[in-house]
């Protein structure tokens, strides 16, 4: 059934050939209409699991700090994808962000939300640093603006 999602929950979609699941991410929910316009609830914040047939499970981590029920994530879903934040003050920062993919153990990471904002301080280099000096085994693959990947199966 095609519908809306939710906390929880797994949407199939396309006949079939994707299940997305809502799962949990830790990070302030305000929204505003207008800069300068007071903040207002903009609803619980989420990842999303997303399965293709035949193809790989991503983890898109969502704007989001380290928590450790995001180990439960790999209990249900083997992620061949993690997509996780890195860039600090709003979200995790790269020695954090190392910390949550060793919680999900994805075959390869993609770091995100970083360097759009001044404030925005993590960076690829600090986290594959981080990654090493952990000795974590995820293959680290970082995106330039507007690229295209292919993403195989596990």
């Amino acid at each position: 059934m095609e519908t809306t999602g939710h906390m929880g929950g797994t949407l199939t979609l396309l006949g079939g050939e994707v299940a997305v699941t809502f799962v949990p991410a830790w990070h302030g929910s305000g929204v505003s209409k207008e800069e300068t316009a007071p903040s207002v609830y903009g609803g619980n914040p989420a990842g999303l699991v997303i399965a293709i047939r035949g193809g790989p499970t991503i983890y898109h981590t969502g704007d989001t700090d380290l928590f450790s029920d995001m180990a439960l994530v790999s209990r249900f879903h083997k992620i061949d994808i993690m997509l996780v934040c890195i860039g600090d003050h709003f979200t995790m920062g790269p020695d954090r962000a190392v910390e949550a993919v060793k919680l999900v153990n994805p075959r390869e990471v993609i770091p995100m939300h970083y360097g759009t904002f001044p404030v925005l301080t993590g960076t690829p280099e600090a986290f594959g640093r981080e990654l090493k000096e952990r000795k974590v085994k995820a293959k680290l693959r970082v995106m330039k603006i507007g690229e295209t990947i292919a993403l195989g199966a596990g």
